[in-house]
């Protein structure tokens, strides 16, 4: 299922001059690589822009300095870059040129037109929801532009909560800076953990043993498992179908009551460490374990016939909210989102530091319609995927595993990790095992305009199921 000795997601990094930056850009777009980030460094009139490419197991690293702290914009031929380059105007200063209205993203100033696109027409008008909801959620603005209840567009405003994270971990250790990465999100703790965790690694030589690479694989998948099965009740919620979505939830508690058996925190936080893994788990928890997922799949899978039966659900999902193939490759939509459109990209299938071997590919539905269809039986194949690898990853006991040293060390180290939402790409640079910047893109940060996108035509009393078939995460931006 593993290669026996794993290379490492390798690092190019390659520096361009200002006036080059947007023909570098092209040429790594026309030589197959695909955008996976943008983020800024440095203070003052040493702020430094980066943006990060991927092809397989390697990430191309472009950086650049504008002069006056002024670059060129890519978003007329690369729009995934448009919450890139608006945080870091807000965060760092930096000014895009090209870019216009560069609207603020981090920033909340008090005048609405600053930060919405402006609609205009006979009978249009605004619908705001939020920050503050009726449910236990966080904090995020939407505003609706429309007509009668039909959506002609929608904006987004979040970050209310925005911490910070990377900017207080600079100058931590970097076994310290673990900590800021795991807290981003709660429901991605293990997914930002392992990629903090290899970026370090990568950082300082290491690379990943076999019995390493099983233990974080297994968490990663233990992740996935409550987090799809959250997923489905929350869609099920959405059409009003209370049987499938208490059965979910009570799936998920399931899950969630494992994680706290096998790792001891229903959420895996503290279960991941930089340079190693004391995860270990004998033959007679290992045993058990399987005998409650197989329990628990038998119990999934008769409560997904429920829903696959239930024609007033059926008749609730196809056709809203669709984000075609075409707009999810555009904007870079990522995780279940993009192969619901159709988009073959699941990070799995390019981490050599983990367990799944180049023979994984990506679940893509029969019918990629990238509609809340498409997205609920996405979740519902990987399901059974998740089942699956969980059965093997759990064959044998669990033994601690610490990193060998397989190479020189760096001054950075990217990696890319599928979590429950999409590939989270985490960037460390590194001066005297020192954090000298952090940078973490999560699955969420990457799919939230595309749920815009997904959005608008629908009817305004249809965008609460939309949003749960996304299920995005707030505090994965308000990092």
């Amino acid at each position: 299922m593993s290669p026996a000795v794993p290379p490492r997601q390798s690092v190019e990094r390659l520096a361009v001059p200002a006036p080059g930056w947007r023909d570098a850009c092209r040429e790594a777009l026309d030589g197959g690589k695909r955008f996976c980030g943008a983020f800024a460094t440095g203070p003052g009139s040493k702020r430094s822009w980066h943006a990060l490419f991927a092809h397989g197991e390697s990430t191309r690293v472009l950086s650049t300095v504008g002069a006056g702290g002024e670059l060129p914009s890519v978003v007329d031929f690369l729009p995934a870059a448009g919450w890139d380059e608006r945080e870091s105007h807000d965060l760092h200063g930096l000014r895009f040129r090209g870019h216009e209205p560069l609207r603020p993203l981090i920033a909340h100033p008090p005048e609405t037109p600053s930060w919405t696109v402006p609609v205009e027409g006979e009978g249009v008008y605004e619908v705001a929801v939020g920050p503050i909801h009726a449910g236990v959620i966080e904090s995020g603005h939407f505003r609706f532009h429309v007509v009668g209840e039909r959506i002609l567009h929608l904006d987004l405003r979040l970050f209310y909560k925005h911490r910070g994270l990377e900017r207080a971990a600079e100058g931590e250790e970097l076994a310290d800076g673990l900590a800021y990465a795991q807290r981003a999100c709660g429901a991605c703790a293990v997914a930002n953990s392992v990629a903090y965790a290899l970026a370090c690694e990568s950082v300082l030589g290491l690379t990943s043993p076999r019995e390493l690479r099983r233990a974080r694989t297994l968490l990663l998948e233990l992740e996935r498992l409550y987090n799809h099965l959250n997923d489905v009740a929350a869609i099920c919620a959405g059409v009003g179908f209370a049987p499938g979505n208490m059965a979910f939830a009570a799936l998920k508690e399931r899950a969630m009551r494992l994680n706290l058996a096998l790792a001891g925190h229903r959420f895996l936080f503290g279960s991941i460490e930089v340079g190693g893994s004391r995860l270990e788990l004998p033959r007679a928890l290992v045993d058990r374990a399987r005998g409650e997922l197989r329990e628990l799949q038998r119990d999934t899978a008769r409560a997904w016939r429920e829903i696959q039966f239930s024609p007033s659900v059926q008749g609730r999902l196809d056709g809203v909210g669709v984000l075609g193939r075409g707009e999810a490759a555009r904007l870079g939509a990522v995780g279940p989102v993009a192969r619901a459109s159709g988009v073959s990209l699941d990070t799995r299938a390019e981490s050599p530091g983990l367990w799944y071997g180049s023979s994984f590919s990506a679940a893509i539905p029969p019918a990629a319609e990238g509609d809340v269809a498409a997205r609920l039986e996405v979740r519902a194949l990987e399901l059974v995927e998740v089942f699956a690898m969980l059965e093997e990853l759990l064959r044998d006991p669990v033994r601690p595993d610490d990193a060998k040293l397989a190479g020189p060390a760096s001054s950075i180290g990217v990696a890319r990790i599928e979590s429950p939402r999409g590939e989270t790409v985490c960037v460390v640079e590194s001066k005297a095992s020192r954090i000298r910047r952090l940078h973490l893109r999560t699955g969420s940060y990457a799919n939230w305009p595309t749920l815009a996108a997904a959005t608008a035509g629908n009817l305004l009393p249809d965008f609460p199921l939309i949003n749960k078939s996304f299920e995005l995460c707030y505090a994965c931006a308000d990092r």
